[in-house]
């Protein structure tokens, strides 16, 4: 089995790319982005095709693709991952509808964008499974359906275990939230496809340059100096690393792993045919994705986050996190427990203080940001990158008036109080899921003092 790497996307695809070159000398540009993942893809995409004659330029530490997004679990899901009631205080009830009903549009508009610059990524539309593994995860569902709806959000569900098992064999499956028009996707084949469409636009993409400074007007690099009219900050979970933006998102950490392609007969006794995006209703949820060619990838948090935001640079996830995904996989899908493991891997997503994304752009300083996505970055960076063009244009439309755009929330607490926070989050969770398993009456308070502590 490999470890890090990058991530198993890039193993299939015959290893990590040759960078693209590196910045050489001062230069200038209408617009500079820092971070070639999906946001800073996007926000060029859609800036470039707006107005062909903007001159833009991406800055890029390692490689186009070399962060969550080209790590992440393949989920292209327009749904709603936030806290609904917090964005009650930068918009009204009906602009918080509006947002979700812009998320649910997003899957189609991806999938048209990879159709229209003609890049192969495995899309395979289908539906969004959220299994109720136990009985008091089973009780949630139908108030958690309730909530949804009242929001606009139209997910479905699978209401006793026989409708399960006709989609998928999961051991002690009560039922579903069901999540249609999503779709599975190759990530690290999405986002070089994306990349080089954003080349043939005209957008230079320098690879290998660490930007280290942001301020009105320019980008200090490792390589050289980029003056600009605005600036575009699309370092997500690698927020911390940049100098002044240390507290704003925190880097959590997220590992996956996959195994050898499953026997056809293991696939007829799990069934899983319409290759659903399957998670659970568990508090530390895992995802999981039946991958094109006939794998099981899972993943969840590990060690959820290391002192300092550290970043693991390399993406090898420990003995222990791999065990607990091994563990997911064993309880899942206890026919495949035993089918090997081809590669492990892990990154990092940002997380705001609130837990809730957020894009805008300073009128003053011409600064814009976009990020903090809690793990649902496929879509929402494409959402991002649309209003972040309408942003920077200064075009009014209906995207510039969803309620996370020029949010901005309390920076993390300086260490020990944010290790403590988090790593203290998660043991509860976790303490929560497993009383759940054992349906301990406590199991309730659990998951309430662990909402407590990510409010507080």
């Amino acid at each position: 089995m490999q470890r890090g790497g990058v991530s198993f996307w890039y193993q299939e695809l015959g290893g990590l790319p040759k960078p693209r070159p590196a910045l050489d000398r001062a230069v200038s540009a209408d617009i500079c982005i820092i971070g070639a993942g999906f946001t800073g893809l996007w926000a060029a995409y859609y800036l470039k095709k707006a107005d062909p004659t903007l001159t833009i330029v991406i800055v890029e530490e390692k490689f186009a693709g070399f962060g969550a997004s080209g790590r992440n679990g393949g989920w292209v899901s327009g749904n709603f991952a936030w806290d609904h009631e917090k964005y009650l205080s930068s918009g009204t009830a009906d602009q918080v509808k509006a947002m979700v009903a812009a998320f649910h549009g997003t899957v189609d508009e991806v999938i048209a964008v990879a159709e229209a610059e003609d890049f192969e990524a495995d899309i395979h539309r289908t539906e969004e499974l959220a299994i109720a593994t136990n009985a008091q995860q089973f009780q949630r569902l139908a108030p958690e359906l309730k909530r949804l709806h009242h929001w606009g959000d139209h997910r479905s569900w699978l209401e006793n275990e026989a409708q399960v098992r006709a989609r998928i064999a999961i051991p002690g499956a009560k039922g579903a939230l069901v999540t249609s028009g999503v779709a599975r996707i190759q990530p690290a084949k999405f986002v070089r496809g994306l990349a080089d469409a954003v080349a043939r636009l005209g957008v230079t993409i320098y690879e290998a340059t660490r930007a280290d400074e942001i301020s009105k007007g320019q980008v200090i690099t490792d390589q050289g100096r980029i003056a600009c009219g605005v600036v575009l900050k699309a370092t997500e979970g690698y927020s911390a690393r940049l100098s002044g933006y240390e507290r704003d998102w925190l880097p959590l950490n997220s590992a996956q792993i996959v195994t050898q392609p499953l026997p056809l007969e293991l696939w007829r006794d799990i069934g899983w045919t319409g290759a659903e995006l399957v998670g659970d209703m568990a508090h530390a949820y895992c995802y999981c994705q039946r991958t094109a060619d006939g794998r099981i990838a899972i993943g969840g948090r590990g060690l959820p986050y290391l002192w300092n935001s550290k970043i693991q640079q390399d993406g090898r996830p420990t003995s222990g996190t791999i065990a607990q995904l091994q563990g997911i996989l064993a309880r899942l899908f206890p026919a495949a427990a035993h089918v090997p493991l081809a590669h492990a891997w892990q990154g990092v997503l940002g997380v705001p203080r609130d837990w809730c994304a957020t894009v805008g752009l300073d009128g003053e300083t011409q600064i814009g940001w976009a990020g903090g996505y809690v793990g649902v970055g496929l879509t929402s960076a494409n959402l991002a990158g649309r209003t972040l063009r309408d942003l920077v244009l200064s075009k009014p439309t209906t995207l510039t008036q969803l309620p996370w755009v020029n949010r901005r929330v309390r920076t993390w607490e300086r260490e020990p109080l944010r290790w403590m926070a988090v790593r203290g989050l998660y043991a509860v969770l976790k303490a929560a899921d497993r009383a759940e398993a054992k349906d301990r009456a406590y199991a309730p308070h659990l998951a309430r003092l662990g909402a407590w502590i990510k409010s507080q």
